[in-house]
């Protein structure tokens, strides 16, 4: 009779990193993205710079943002 071996399924990773490549993808290519804040208001312009706690955004129509990651609510890339 033979044993099985048991298959114990390791714990996901914390981060996938997804957010780190999408943002970078976003900045190489000069995107443009809407944000919308928890607040409802919504700014337009392309990420320049970004960290573990904030982004940059990069305006034509106004002063650049520095906007906490924890008051987004969303973001989406702008077309045309």
């Amino acid at each position: 009779m033979e044993k099985t071996k048991t298959k114990t399924k390791s714990k996901p990773p914390e981060q996938t990193l997804a957010e780190v490549k999408y943002l970078r993808y976003l900045i190489d290519n000069g995107i443009r993205v809407r944000v919308r804040l928890r607040s409802n208001e919504e700014f337009s312009g392309t990420i320049e710079f970004y960290d573990s706690s904030f982004l940059r955004l990069t305006r034509t129509d106004g002063p650049n943002l520095f906007i906490y990651k924890h008051d987004i609510k969303y973001l989406h890339e702008e077309e045309g």
